[in-house]
């Protein structure tokens, strides 16, 4: 029985996932926004779950990355496709309207947001088939990169800073970001993985200093902590990548 435990986990982050799909549909993107987090949270407690009950299945690395799939591949792309529509209706006024005609003709460029699931797609079916991934992370985990996208929306409904709604809502600034997503996605960037061995601050020094920053920025800076978290999570990856090849 307890081999199944992990499965039902992840069976929760694709239902979070499909909750989401529906919100971000309808464009209520804090609730959506919401299920992601839920989902990831079920992520990161399947491969917990499998580690500790010992009972890790290829069966289990296919299931987990179909969840990721919805959770953080589609969504994602969705949220990114009402931003871009808000950005031509004018603005986060609009956000109601569900609609992607403009003037009665179709608006080509809110699609322009699925590459960020094509891109997901494309990572996670390299994850499944790449044995060098265990310790650290080839490219930005999807995961971390659902969460980029989704405090875009947080940003704009609870921050309510001018400047940064401008920003957010530029058509230009959303198609670099989508852009930007799908390449860190699919790159050659060595990312440090939160799988502690053990609890030393020697051997996880990085996990430490973090995690206590993330908390730092996320108290002091709401969801505007949230993308500067992956920044950070890049550029320390980055500095560890180059400290270990200076050694």
């Amino acid at each position: 029985m307890k081999r199944h435990i992990p499965n039902m986990i992840t069976l929760l982050n694709a239902l979070s996932g499909c909750i989401a799909t529906v919100f971000a549909v309808a464009n209520v993107l804090e609730i959506s926004a919401l299920f992601v987090c839920l989902g990831i949270f079920f992520d990161f407690l399947d491969g917990l779950a499998a580690r500790l009950l010992q009972v890790k299945s290829e069966l289990g690395v296919q299931l987990d990355s179909l969840a990721d799939m919805i959770t953080s591949g589609l969504v994602p792309g969705i949220i990114m496709f009402q931003l871009l529509n808000m950005s031509e209706l004018g603005g986060w006024n609009m956000a109601s309207e569900v609609s992607w005609a403009i003037n009665g003709d179709v608006s080509i460029l809110p699609f322009f947001g699925f590459l960020i699931t094509l891109a997901s797609a494309y990572r996670l079916a390299k994850f499944n088939i790449d044995e060098n991934q265990v310790t650290s992370f080839i490219g930005l985990p999807t995961p971390a990169n659902a969460l980029l996208i989704i405090s875009l929306p947080l940003i704009l409904l609870y921050q309510n800073n001018d400047i940064l709604n401008k920003i957010i809502l530029n058509q230009w600034f959303l198609i670099g970001l989508t852009l930007l997503s799908g390449y860190l996605l699919n790159s050659k960037i060595e990312l440090f993985a939160f799988k502690f061995e053990n609890w030393s601050f020697k051997d996880n020094a990085l996990r430490y200093i973090f995690i206590v920053i993330s908390l730092v920025l996320l108290i002091t800076m709401r969801f505007l902590g949230i993308p500067l978290i992956v920044v950070f999570y890049v550029l320390g990856s980055l500095t560890q990548n180059l400290n270990g090849k200076n050694k």
